[in-house]
């Protein structure tokens, strides 16, 4: 983990045109995105406005492991949370009143896993993602660098990992299924010795090929599991 990938990021991230949010589709229709592969139309349903959508935002938080891997900070959510209990995710939040998305990401980092970073530490955005739950969550990228300590906090979070960027990337990850509900596809990735789902798998998989790779990859289009719908 050196500098040369920090500079990567942030290089790659500034020339990334960030697209606004599509509307989110109600969970009883279907959809296919227009800009997303092989698609050629798109069914006429009730939208939720991204006005309509309740803000948050997440951090990506680049660190090392104990092999000096580059990494990005995923957590698992506790069992007895009300909301998406034992899910993982990234750590976030809502934005509190007169926050923007830069602030909460930094709060909810420090909140959940221990990691206080300074706004210098923020290297961009990647796209909105609109949830099926009613969120529109911004990632934000930042750089934690090497040697850090993390603290989880245990109200928030039953786990934390370090996945290596290496192994997002690897051939095989990730894959796409089709659920009867919806005409998009279902992403999730092979990590932590489990699948891991949209939204959080489509960030991650935007922050590889945006972020690492230099890529124009959009991720919008990736449908959820519905479990994740409520």
């Amino acid at each position: 983990m050196d500098l040369s990938l920090k500079r990567r990021i942030e290089r790659n991230l500034a020339g990334f045109q960030r697209r606004p949010p599509r509307a989110l589709t109600a969970p009883a229709a279907q959809t296919v995105e227009p800009d997303a592969p092989g698609a050629t139309t798109a069914t006429t349903a009730t939208t939720a406005t991204a006005k309509e959508l309740r803000r948050a935002a997440v951090a990506l938080a680049i660190v090392d492991d104990d092999g000096g891997h580059a990494c990005v900070v995923l957590t698992r959510r506790p069992a007895d949370m009300p909301r998406h209990p034992g899910q993982y995710a990234l750590p976030g939040g809502r934005l509190d009143p007169g926050e923007g998305e830069v602030d909460t990401a930094r709060r909810e980092l420090a909140e959940e896993v221990g990691l206080t970073l300074p706004a210098s530490a923020v290297l961009g955005q990647l796209d909105d993602f609109a949830t099926r739950s009613g969120w529109l969550i911004t990632p934000v990228v930042m750089w934690g660098g090497p040697d850090v300590s993390l603290r989880p906090d245990p109200r928030e979070v039953a786990a934390v990992y370090r996945v290596r960027l290496d192994d997002l990337m690897a051939t095989g990850v990730s894959r796409e299924d089709r659920i009867p509900e919806s005409e998009r596809p279902v992403l999730s990735l092979g990590i932590v010795g489990t699948r891991v789902y949209a939204p959080t798998a489509a960030i991650l998989l935007q922050l590889c090929e945006v972020g690492v790779r230099g890529r124009d990859t959009r991720v919008a289009h990736y449908e959820q599991p519905l479990f994740a719908w409520r």
